[in-house]
C-alpha cells in the first residue's frame, strides 16, 4: 500500500533539512577559521624567532613600515583570542631586534601583528606542517640587515645568511681541507650542544629539557678546554637558539676544526633503559636497530626546530662520497677514547661505540662523534643530568677523552 505525505508534513521535512544544512554550513565555516594555540618568541644575539602555532595552516601577508621601523603580518581568517593577544608579553627587554609587538583586529576577517623593531632586519617568514607535538606553524626569523663581517671570529651569522639564501653547499665546497697542518698549531675543537630554541630535544619525566642540559654540559666542557695550552675551542651555539644541522657542520668546517663533538641526552619509551653511549658516523648503515632509530630521531631536528623549504640542504650521497677513510677511523678512535673515560662516570648503555648516519657528524674532513651523556627519559639519570657534579664529571670525561685521542690519532 502506497503512503502519501500531507503538505504540512512536507513543510516540516523541508524545515528539518534546511536546519541541518544551516547547521552543517556553520560547522564548515567554523572549521575554516584558524585558532592560535601557542605563541613563542625566541630572542638570541644571532637572530630572533617568532612562532605562531595554529590548528590549520595560516594565510598571511608580510609588509614593512618606516619611521619607526616595523614589520607587519596580516593573517586572514583567524580569531583574535587570548593566546594571540599574549604575544605582547613574550617580548624580552634584552631582545636585540624587537622593541614591542601589538596585535589588533584590522577588519572582521583580518588580524594584524605589528612588530616594532630596534634595528633594521632581514626577515625570513615561512610555514611548517605539523610534526610530533607541533601543529601548523608560522615562523618569522628576524636577522640583522647588516651583514656579518668576514673577519668575525664567529661565522655563525654569515653561515645562516648563506643557508637562508641557499648558498651554503656551494660556499662549503670551496673550503679546502687543511693538510700538513703545523704540528705546533692549536687543536681546534668544536662543541655542539644539540637542539635549542624551538627544538627542545627529549623531555624527561620531570619536564627537564635536553636542550638546556646539553648546553650546560657544553659550557662546562668549553671552560675546561679553554684552560688547555694547545687547544682552541668553539661552540655551535652558546644560547637557547635553533641552529640547522648543516649550519652546525658548516661552522665547524669554516673554523677548520680538528674535532667535532655533539652533546646530547638520550631518550627511549621504556624509562628503565639507561647508560651512556658514544656514536661515530657510519656510511654503511647503523650498528644496531636502536642506533638507527636514534639517528632518525636526531636527524628530524631540522623539521622540529623549523627550517624553511628554501633553506640550503646537503645531499647525503655527496657528503658521504667526500668522507675520507682517515676521518672515519679517527672518529672511531675519538669515540673510543671518550667512551673509555665515560665508563668511569656512568654505566655504559653499550660496551663499545655505536655507529649510525647522523647528519650532524657528516663533515667530510673532521673526526666527529656524538655523545649521549645519559638517558633523560630514565628518572634516576634525569636527576643526575640536572646536577652540577654529574655535568662536571661528563665534561672532564670528554676533556680527558680528547687528550687521550690526541696521543693516538692518525695523521
Amino acid at each position: 500500500m502506497s503512503k502519501t505525505f500531507s503538505p504540512t508534513k512536507r513543510l516540516l521535512v523541508k524545515g528539518i533539512i534546511a536546519t541541518c544544512l544551516l547547521s552543517v554550513s556553520r560547522v564548515g565555516f567554523a572549521a575554516t577559521k584558524a585558532q592560535i594555540v601557542a605563541v613563542r618568541v625566541w630572542p638570541s644575539s644571532t637572530y630572533t624567532r617568532i612562532t605562531l602555532e595554529s590548528n590549520i595552516k595560516l594565510n598571511y601577508k608580510r609588509s614593512a613600515l618606516r619611521n619607526p621601523d616595523r614589520m607587519v603580518i596580516d593573517i586572514d581568517k583567524v580569531d583574535l583570542n587570548t593566546t594571540l593577544k599574549s604575544i605582547s608579553s613574550k617580548v624580552l627587554n634584552h631582545d636585540p631586534y624587537i622593541k614591542s609587538i601589538r596585535v589588533l583586529q584590522l577588519d572582521p576577517k583580518t588580524v594584524r601583528i605589528m612588530i616594532v623593531l630596534k634595528q633594521g632586519v632581514e626577515p625570513n617568514t615561512f610555514t611548517l606542517p605539523p610534526i610530533e607535538t607541533f601543529k601548523h606553524r608560522l615562523v618569522m626569523d628576524l636577522y640583522p640587515s647588516k651583514s656579518a663581517s668576514p673577519e668575525d671570529d664567529d661565522p655563525l651569522l654569515a653561515l645562516l645568511e648563506e643557508y637562508t639564501k641557499g648558498d651554503l653547499t656551494q660556499k662549503q665546497s670551496q673550503i679546502k681541507t687543511t693538510t700538513n697542518k703545523n704540528k705546533n698549531a692549536p687543536v681546534v675543537v668544536v662543541l655542539d650542544p644539540g637542539h635549542g630554541g624551538e627544538d627542545p630535544g627529549a623531555i624527561g619525566y620531570k619536564k627537564t629539557r635536553e636542550k638546556d642540559i646539553v648546553l650546560q654540559i657544553a659550557r662546562r666542557t668549553y671552560n675546561l678546554l679553554k684552560k688547555e695550552p694547545n687547544i682552541k675551542v668553539y661552540m655551535t651555539r652558546n644560547e637557547d637558539v635553533f641552529i640547522p644541522l648543516n649550519v652546525r657542520v658548516a661552522k665547524a668546517r669554516s673554523l677548520h676544526a680538528d674535532l667535532f663533538i655533539s652533546i646530547h641526552a638520550d631518550a627511549f619509551t621504556n624509562r628503565s633503559v639507561k647508560g651512556s653511549t658514544v656514536f661515530a658516523l657510519s656510511t654503511k648503515g647503523a650498528s644496531s636497530s636502536a642506533a638507527s632509530y636514534l639517528a632518525q630521531t636526531q636527524n628530524k631536528a631540522d623539521q622540529i626546530g623549523g627550517v624553511s623549504r628554501s633553506g640550503d640542504k646537503y645531499l647525503d650521497n655527496t657528503i658521504l662520497d667526500l668522507v675520507q677513510k682517515t676521518t672515519l677511523s679517527n672518529g672511531v678512535l675519538l669515540g673510543n677514547a671518550i667512551l673509555n673515560r665515560m665508563k668511569v662516570v656512568n654505566q655504559l648503555h653499550k660496551p663499545s661505540i655505536e655507529k649510525a648516519g647522523f647528519a650532524v657528524l657528516k663533515a667530510p674532513d673532521i673526526p666527529s662523534v656524538l655523545v649521549e651523556t645519559a638517558f633523560i627519559s630514565n628518572i634516576n639519570e634525569e636527576k643526575k643530568l640536572k646536577t652540577a657534579s654529574f655535568q662536571n664529571q661528563v665534561s672532564k670525561a670528554i676533556l680527558n677523552g680528547i687528550k687521550d685521542y690526541l696521543k693516538k690519532r692518525k695523521n
